[in-house]
């Protein structure tokens, strides 16, 4: 049986949406994209990651001031 996971960790994530590993360390280190921490490890929710995919569609991702954050509260 194929196990659906409902987080991601950064490389996953990457492969998931074609966003460069380096851009969603960015966007996780500039509190842009919420992140769930275990360890050193950092897993992003597949929900929060295509709500943030919406929300900034058409702006260009490595331009801290251009991307708009994501929380749980807008997810819900």
């Amino acid at each position: 049986m194929t196990e659906m996971k409902i987080a991601l960790s950064i490389e996953e994530a990457a492969d998931y949406t074609g966003i460069g590993r380096n851009t969603l360390r960015k966007l996780v280190e500039w509190n842009k994209l919420p992140v769930l921490k275990v360890g050193r490890k950092a897993l992003i929710k597949k929900d929060i990651l295509e709500l943030f995919m919406t929300v900034n569609e058409g702006r260009d991702l490595r331009d801290k001031g251009n991307v708009k954050a994501v929380t749980r509260k807008s997810a819900v």
